[in-house]
């Protein structure tokens, strides 16, 4: 039999937790998901342990699906495989885990410019899924020098919220690539798996959020002095 994928794994492996990863303002556990002889760590976070916020609605798990779902749309590859499943504590996110260098962060790869291409598209990534607490941590590199981006659940609110670190490419022109890759998803439409995580206006919204970027061409300014999130890391 051939090697299971992140996402079978994740979705049928049998569930060991580890212990709860610090840290962290709603319920995350770090878990060894297993099937067969295979078994990788995951990142749980049940939605009984997910703390209500006043300015967004519950649902903190589907909206970590939906992200992985918008990057896997995009053909961008940012967030790690992402399901939603009933684990040891009831239904919640699986989050592939990311074995990274945990020294870095946004600050520190910004300094780089091979991570130039990679942060660019986690920038328009963010102004797509209304990324609203994108820390300099959420943002990871693998041992492969590849860049991740983890902690989606504030995401796909209907009202553009953005709160990121990510400012340093504004004003700007957005990358034709990425436009282009914008432009198909809205030609296409949403694909099913993601669209079934959003409720309608969400979805109008991503859309309307998506017409922006490719009728504007650039990164935006934040205009507020209230678009980063706290604390930056």
């Amino acid at each position: 039999m051939s090697d299971p994928t992140p996402l079978e794994l994740l979705s049928d492996g049998e569930v060991e937790v580890e212990g709860r990863m610090p840290y962290s303002s709603n319920a995350t556990l770090l878990v060894t998901v297993t099937l067969g002889p295979h078994a990788h760590r995951a990142v749980y976070k049940p939605i009984q342990g997910e703390r209500p916020l006043h300015d967004f609605p519950s649902g903190l798990a589907w909206r970590e699906q939906a992200a992985y779902e918008l990057s896997t749309a995009l053909d961008w590859e940012l967030v790690p495989p992402t399901v939603v499943r009933d684990g040891p504590y009831g239904e919640g996110s699986f989050q592939w885990f990311i074995d990274a260098d945990f020294s870095e962060h946004y600050f520190t790869l910004r300094e780089r410019s091979e991570h130039d291409d990679a942060l660019r598209r986690l920038c328009v990534f963010d102004l797509l899924a209304n990324s609203t607490d994108r820390k300099g941590g959420h943002c990871l590199v693998d041992h492969a020098g590849h860049i991740w981006a983890i902690d989606n659940g504030l995401s796909f609110h209907r009202e553009f919220k953005v709160r990121t670190v990510l400012w340093d490419f504004a004003g700007q022109p957005i990358e034709a690539e990425l436009v282009a890759d914008v432009q198909r998803l809205i030609d296409d439409g949403l694909p099913d798996p993601l669209a079934e995580l959003l409720n309608g206006p969400q979805r109008e919204a991503l859309l309307a959020r998506a017409g922006a970027v490719v009728a504007e061409g650039h990164y935006p300014h934040d205009h507020t002095g209230r678009a980063h999130p706290w604390p930056l890391v």
